[in-house]
């Protein structure tokens, strides 16, 4: 589970950091409202994904109206595919420094890691490949946590190197020093697998402030914190109920608007594929959907009827490779869906690989014509489907 931004700092805020007050806007309007409210802020895209500031959602503005304008296009974009439901509206920093504190974890040594860095706001991987000397790290007890001394230890040789910040290094490591504590905690307790501040920034005032905050929980921990389970899977889906419903079910889907074609197959890279033939075809793909790898008979069930929700949906197109996924339990799959569910649209099903010979025999015998070329095969459901999606527009 990724938190978004705000979500995450008002965990951070909860474990006693320091962190901008701020405003949630999900229509420019409400961004412009908070502008006149607290001045020049920034006005950040709520999305799952780091770099935001580079695809463009992120915007610094100093008046109501570039507000509005900033607010109106970053809640139209995407960031690396995300669609942006929401803004952050907080006040523009005075920013002196910034630093990179951040817990992880470390599965080689199957514990949590602090990490500490001079150079904040840039990604943590950038400044391991580029400048590993500004880059320490500790790993404390998962008991006791980290004791402040160590953390002092670990962070002042860096300081020391940084002639900014060298004059002020002792001052500096030990309120970092508190920070982290604070930061492990509340990573140890939300079973964090990535629990960062970045950046974190010292105001000019001399103030430590949570810039930025990403929270990522892990999956196999949910069950401990459905209160926040909840409301990431609400905010994340954009109020989309089929996403929340495929969630629910576990798989991996995205409703498209304005689709008709039902898309599933195994592997994201496959599905990606499938997608881009129907609208090469002259289809428009409804969904994504990825059963993943070594999908058996009822899971395949699970994932035709959860395209069939969408009431827009004329036809499914299941396209599998088999390697892992075997051809003759996705065919079986298919069968027992096609009965249980009384599926009365078009079905075209492309199938190559592991056993597909016996698949192609299954579903030949069901009355279902499998396909063996993926293009062929979107050509003929878009054939199959474009008729009653062309009467449903008029």
């Amino acid at each position: 589970m990724i938190l978004l931004e705000y979500q995450a700092k008002e965990w951070i805020r909860k474990a006693g950091i320091a962190v901008p007050e701020g405003k949630l806007a999900r229509t420019p309007e409400q961004a412009e409202a908070a502008c006149m409210e607290m001045g020049a802020i920034a006005v950040k895209a709520q999305v799952p994904i780091g770099g935001r500031g580079k695809a463009g959602g992120i915007a610094i503005v100093d008046d109501p109206k570039s507000a509005h304008r900033e607010a109106e296009r970053i809640l139209g974009m995407q960031v690396h595919g995300h669609p942006v439901p929401a803004v952050w509206c907080e006040p523009a920093l005075s920013v002196e420094q910034e630093l990179y504190l951040g817990i992880t974890l470390d599965r080689s040594r199957r514990c949590l890691a602090l990490i500490f860095s001079p150079a904040g706001g840039m990604e943590i991987e950038q400044v391991a490949e580029e400048q590993p000397e500004k880059l320490g790290t500790l790993w404390p007890d998962p008991f006791r946590g980290p004791q402040p001394f160590a953390v002092r230890q670990m962070m002042l040789p860096l300081l020391l190197a940084d002639e900014k910040l060298a004059p002020r290094a002792g001052q500096i490591a030990g309120q970092v020093a508190s920070i982290a504590v604070a930061l492990f905690r509340l990573a140890n307790d939300l079973d964090c697998i990535t629990c960062e501040i970045n950046p974190l920034v010292i105001t000019k005032d001399g103030v430590f402030v949570a810039a930025d905050a990403k929270i990522e929980i892990d999956d196999n921990a949910a069950f401990r914190h459905k209160d926040v389970a909840a409301t990431v899977e609400e905010e994340q889906t954009g109020g989309d109920q089929l996403e929340a419903e495929a969630k629910r079910r576990k798989l991996t889907y995205v409703h498209l608007d304005g689709g008709y074609v039902g898309c599933i197959g195994n592997g994201a890279g496959l599905v990606m594929n499938t997608l881009d033939l129907v609208k090469r075809s002259g289809g428009e793909p409804a969904n994504f959907l990825d059963i993943g790898g070594g999908a058996k008979a009822e899971v395949v069930l699970n994932a035709m009827e959860m395209v069939l929700l969408d009431p827009q949906v004329k036809g499914l197109f299941i396209n599998i490779f088999g390697g892992i996924t075997r051809g003759d339990e996705v065919a079986r799959g298919i069968i027992t869906a096609r009965e249980k569910l009384n599926i009365k649209v078009p079905l075209v099903v492309r199938m190559t690989g592991t056993r597909e010979e016996e698949g192609r025999k299954l579903l030949e015998e069901a009355g279902i014509t499998p396909a063996v070329g993926a293009t062929e095969a979107a050509q003929k459901i878009v054939e199959l489907t474009k008729g009653t999606a062309s009467q449903q527009k008029g």
